[in-house]
C-alpha cells in the first residue's frame, strides 16, 4: 500500500487530499502544526496524524520519522504548507517578510530534504510541491507573496533535472483560486496608513480578487489533480488546477510582458 506524506493538512487543499488518497487505499501521513485542531482525520483508517511545522527542523525530523515507522516507507511528499502575504512591500517588517518565506519556500525545502534520504535510498518517490498561477503571473501589491511561489517553481524544476536520473520525480501543481481559508488564517495582509500612496492600488486589488473569487474551485478538485500527478509515470512537471489557472496561464504564455502586464492594469484601472 502507497503512503503519502502531507504537510498543511488540517484543512483546505491538505484536508482533501488527505481524504482523497485515504479513500483510494493509499496511507496517509496528515501533518500540521497543531495536531490538536484535526477535523476528523486521525479517526480515519490508515491515517497516522503528526505534528510538523515548516517552520521547525526538530518537527520535521520527527513527523517523517514516525511516518516511517509506522508506514516502512513514504512514496509521495505533497508539500502544501503554506499562505499568503499582501500588501506594500514598505508595509511590511523584515520579520514579516522573513517569516512568508521561511513558510513557502525554506521550510518546503527543509522538509524535502528530510525525505529524500528515504526516497533515495529506494530509488523511487515522487515530490510533489503546491505553487500557485501566482508563480507564474503576479498581481499589484503580491512581491511576497509571487515571490515565494516563482522560488518554488524554479526550485522545483531544477530538482526535476536533479532527482530524475535518481528514480525520483518532481511535481508542480498550480491551484487557481480555491474555496479554501486562503482569505483568513492562511492570509497575511499588510496596509500602513502613514503610506497612503498604495490605498488606491489596494482598493482595485480588492475589486479584483472579488471577481476572480466569484466562482472558486473547490479543494477537491485539487486533491483531484494532486492524485493525478502522484501517479503520473512520465516526465510531466506541471500540472494546473481549475478553469481560471488554465485560462489566466494560457493567456499569459500566448502574450508577450507588455500586453499581459497592461490588461491587469486596465482591469484595475491602474
Amino acid at each position: 500500500m502507497n503512503t503519502i506524506l502531507i504537510t498543511g493538512a488540517s484543512s483546505g487543499i491538505g484536508a482533501a487530499t488527505a481524504r482523497h488518497f485515504q479513500t483510494n487505499g493509499w496511507n496517509v501521513i496528515a501533518t500540521m502544526r497543531k495536531p490538536a485542531g484535526d477535523t476528523g482525520l486521525a479517526a480515519l483508517e490508515n491515517v497516522h496524524t503528526a505534528r510538523l511545522d515548516v517552520t521547525d527542523a526538530d518537527s520535521i525530523t520527527t513527523a517523517v520519522s514516525e511516518g516511517i515507522e509506522r508506514f516502512g516507507h513514504i512514496d509521495v511528499l505533497l508539500n502544501n504548507a503554506g499562505y499568503g502575504a499582501y500588501g506594500a512591500l514598505e508595509a511590511f517588517t523584515m520579520d514579516r517578510i522573513r517569516r512568508q518565506f521561511d513558510t513557502n519556500v525554506i521550510g518546503l525545502m527543509e522538509v524535502t530534504k528530510a525525505v529524500l534520504p528515504h526516497f533515495r535510498q529506494n530509488r523511487s518517490g515522487t515530490v510533489i510541491n503546491i505553487s500557485s498561477i501566482g508563480g507564474q503571473i503576479t498581481f499589484p501589491l503580491g512581491a511576497l507573496y509571487h515571490g515565494t511561489k516563482f522560488a518554488v517553481e524554479g526550485l522545483s524544476e531544477a530538482l526535476h533535472y536533479e532527482l530524475e536520473p535518481l528514480g525520483i520525480r518532481v511535481r508542480i501543481v498550480q491551484p487557481g483560486m480555491i474555496r479554501t481559508n486562503f482569505g483568513g488564517s492562511s492570509f497575511d495582509f499588510a496596509m500602513d496608513e502613514n503610506l497612503p500612496d498604495y490605498a488606491p492600488m489596494a482598493e482595485a486589488m480588492g475589486r479584483l480578487f472579488g471577481k476572480l473569487s466569484t466562482n472558486p474551485s473547490a479543494p477537491e478538485t485539487v486533491a483531484q489533480v494532486i492524485w493525478d500527478a502522484a501517479n503520473e509515470k512520465g516526465s510531466r512537471l506541471r500540472f494546473r488546477a481549475g478553469p481560471d489557472a488554465e485560462n489566466l496561464l494560457d493567456a499569459r504564455k500566448q502574450q508577450d510582458d507588455e500586453t499581459f502586464i497592461g490588461g491587469i492594469k486596465h482591469k484595475m484601472a491602474l
